[in-house]
């Protein structure tokens, strides 16, 4: 009797797994639900005679035989969309709008996510400020916008809702007498904009003492040691501390993060489906 061949979705459940480290995203990824996922494993396992990944109630880590397979789950992969590939004619491009205040530090690992989930889909990323990107989205420019919540905008679907927190260069001090000196981002941003209305909101006085082009730039003045910056812990420079408490400023609130997308053909939306999955990972993580 043929031994019956590998499931090609529940290979691709597996490498989705490996990549996220977790159950839930991989359903994310996959669209579908956390019992599916764990069922298609589940029969993966059964078919190759082997514990593929250990569940503990904190982490999911691949077996030895996990990360064993995992190379062949990946090679598996890539021969079936090289195939697919080989007669579906011109190769799909993806045009991405990332806002400057969400794309961060973890914008090359989620790239490569995206390239391991379909690594013959030609990706085009763009950055810019959430308000110039939806306005790209709205022009038909971008297939896709991943922006921070906009005024006016109920169109998106949440991502995840990211923390922001007041940061510093150690040692830096605030003379008391003096208003606290911020470092933001250009108007319009709605970083900016939500660290100004918490300061007026406490009757704490201050005032720009550097606008920088990009998050970049905002991280480089705090580094510099000018004043504090309302930025999320996923961009936070090295050493930077969080002086929230220490100078009595307002907690700031979770902002939203949103992805418009019109994207309808299954490779576009199954990689904007894994980007979403990845970001939620970056920032819950």
């Amino acid at each position: 009797m043929i031994d019956p061949p590998l499931d090609l979705d529940a290979v691709w459940a597996f490498t989705l797994i490996a990549d996220h480290g977790s159950f839930t995203r991989a359903a994310e990824a996959m669209q579908t639900t956390q019992a599916a996922v764990s069922l298609k494993l589940k029969r993966l396992e059964t078919r190759l005679g082997c514990r593929l990944v250990e569940r503990t109630p904190r982490h999911v880590q691949l077996s030895t035989h996990g990360l064993t397979f995992l190379e062949h789950a990946r090679a598996l992969r890539g021969a079936h969309d090289r195939a697919l590939t080989a007669f579906s004619g011109a190769r799909r491009r993806l045009i991405i709008g990332i806002s400057e205040h969400v794309a961060g530090p973890d914008l090359p690992a989620l790239i490569a996510r995206m390239n391991a989930q379909d690594p013959h889909l030609i990706i085009e990323i763009r950055i810019a400020s959430s308000g110039d990107l939806l306005q790209s989205f709205d022009r038909r420019e971008l297939d896709a916008a991943i922006v921070r919540l906009h005024v006016g905008r109920d169109d998106g679907e949440m991502i995840a809702e990211e923390r922001f927190v007041w940061y510093a260069a150690p040692g830096w001090k605030h003379h008391a007498d003096e208003p606290l000196p911020v470092a933001t981002l250009a108007e319009p941003c709605g970083v900016r904009a939500m660290a100004s209305q918490a300061l007026d909101a406490a009757s704490i006085a201050w005032t720009e003492i550097f606008v920088g082009g990009g998050v970049a730039a905002v991280v480089a003045a705090v580094n510099a040691g000018l004043g504090v910056a309302a930025l999320s812990p996923r961009m936070v420079p090295l050493g930077a501390v969080d002086v929230g408490a220490r100078l009595g400023l307002p907690a700031l609130p979770r902002l939203p993060i949103l992805i418009h997308s019109r994207a309808k053909e299954d490779r576009s939306h199954n990689a904007l489906a894994a980007l979403a999955a990845a970001f939620r990972s970056a920032v819950r993580g």
